[in-house]
Parts: C-alpha cells; sequence; structure tokens
C-alpha cells in the first residue's frame, strides 16, 4: 500500500466527488470502487493538452487534485492515476502505484514508467483489482489483478497474464497493452516517465493533441481540429472551423475552459519542457 501519500481534506474529497457526479460511498467495496472508476471516465478527460500549452506539470498530490476538480481539467496517465489514487485512498481503499510498460503497434515495449497504474484493495477481499482512469480507451471497470481467465468489460475482453520476472500483461481481446511491473512505486519514480512524454518527440504526447472522455454511448474525442464521436459503435468524424468553434467544443464535451487553441509545435532532440 502507498503510505508515503497523506489523505485528502474532507472539502477537497467532497468536491472530487461532485466533479465525477458520485456520492460518498459508505464502505471502501469493489461495488464502490466500480462506480467511482466509470463516473471518472465518464467526467474527466484523457488529455494531454497541457503539453501543448507550456503548461508544467507536478506529480504530487495537492497540484493534481487540484488540476482535476478546481481546474475541471483532465491529464493523462501520471495526473489521472495520480490524482484518483489520492481519491481512492481519502475514501479507505488500499492504493498501491504500479509502474507500465506500453506495447508499441509493433509489438515493442515502450519505456520503463510508460504507465502509472494502481493496485486496489477492497475491504470486502474480493481483490486485488487493477485500476486505470488514465490509459484513454481502455477497460471501464477495473480488472481482477490475479484471475488468468477472461474479464469481460463493455470495452471487450480483457485478460492478465503471467510475464517474465514477475510482471503481467494487460490484454485486451488477444492483444497485449501493458506490461505491469508490480513492486510498488511512488509518485516521485514517475518524473523520468512525465518528463520523456513532455518533451521527446519520439512521445505521442508531443507529436498529437489529444482530449476524449468515455460517454453513454461510446466516446468523443477531439483531436486537434478533428471531432470524433462513437455511438453505439457508429464512428462519426467532423473537422472544426475557426478557434471559436474549437474553444467551444473544449467547453461543451469536455467542460475544459481555454483561453487559446492549443497547437501542436514541431520538437526536435535537445527540446526541453517549457
Amino acid at each position: 500500500m502507498d503510505t508515503a501519500s497523506q489523505t485528502l481534506p474532507t472539502a477537497t474529497v467532497d468536491a472530487y466527488l461532485r466533479r465525477i457526479g458520485a456520492a460518498r460511498p459508505e464502505r471502501a467495496d469493489a461495488d464502490r470502487l466500480r462506480e467511482l472508476q466509470q463516473r471518472h471516465l465518464r467526467s474527466v478527460p484523457f488529455e494531454n493538452l497541457a503539453i501543448h500549452l507550456g503548461e508544467n506539470v507536478v506529480l504530487e498530490d495537492e497540484p493534481l487534485v487540484a488540476k482535476v476538480v478546481g481546474a475541471r481539467r483532465g491529464g493523462f496517465c501520471y495526473e489521472l492515476n495520480g490524482a484518483f489514487a489520492a481519491l481512492l485512498r481519502s475514501l479507505g481503499f488500499g492504493v498501491t502505484l504500479f509502474q507500465a510498460r506500453v506495447f508499441k503497434g509493433d509489438g515493442q515495449l515502450g519505456i520503463p514508467y510508460d504507465h502509472l497504474a494502481l493496485r486496489v484493495e477492497t475491504i470486502d477481499g474480493t481483490g486485488p483489482w487493477l485500476a486505470d482512469v488514465g490509459f484513454g480507451d481502455h477497460c471501464h471497470y477495473p480488472l481482477l489483478l490475479e484471475e488468468r481467465g477472461d474479464q469481460s468489460d463493455p470495452a471487450g475482453t480483457f485478460r492478465i497474464a503471467d510475464a517474465p520476472d514477475g510482471d503481467v500483461d494487460v490484454l485486451r481481446d488477444g492483444e497485449p497493452q501493458l506490461r505491469l511491473d508490480r513492486r510498488p512505486r511512488e509518485l516521485g519514480d514517475f518524473e523520468a516517465g512525465a518528463w520523456y512524454h513532455r518533451t521527446s518527440p519520439a512521445s505521442h504526447f508531443t507529436q498529437k493533441l489529444v482530449c476524449s472522455r468515455l460517454t453513454d454511448e461510446g466516446r468523443i474525442t477531439l483531436s486537434g481540429r478533428k471531432l470524433v464521436t462513437t455511438a453505439q459503435g457508429e464512428r462519426t468524424e467532423r473537422e472544426l472551423g475557426d478557434d471559436a468553434e474549437i474553444l467551444a467544443a473544449y467547453r461543451a464535451h469536455f467542460g475544459v475552459e481555454l483561453d487559446r487553441v492549443p497547437e501542436v509545435r514541431e520538437r526536435r532532440a535537445g527540446d526541453t519542457a517549457q
């Protein structure tokens, strides 16, 4: 269990729960965890706008929660799962941070600390669970970490499989997504991974803009100037026009208020974060 971070103040927890449209759970059990994860996915967008707006990313509980709750923004994995961990811990769940490497399209693994995921313990003893609100289009509900059979989810069929060196792979519909290292980590351990993804021209986060969240019908994503909606399995795309229309789309679909449109700038080796 990650004990380095303290629990959040009661008022902050209440504000966080309002942000995701959830009531304070009476028990830190599996059903409440499932509800909190899905409400988070529907309310808080997966987005990398900070990278393209020149904003700093601080991997500490207070600024992460302030961004999600106070600024009503989203973030990428380190931010979203970091903030979600602070909420869960404050509600009585046992939380451990895991580092993971992401499988790329060619089957190769990304960098160490490529991704932050959560091992969560509940008071009903049903877990441990693998919870994740920071991987974009991924499972809607937590996965049983020690289960090796198929686990059904609205996003597909997931399976956790043993991997070398005590790691485990997370597969979706037979395709490997993540390789998890199950040794406990602290938020500060992810600084190098976050720096890489904010600055490296090889990172897909510096190459593309994304703002995406789960919806009742499917998913909605704003990628640069393209609005992509998936509803009941049917995908539609629409190119947006001027900056005013783009800012209105961020506001209407994601609740994100921006004073300027983020733009991808060309990055070269040796570039540093703003």
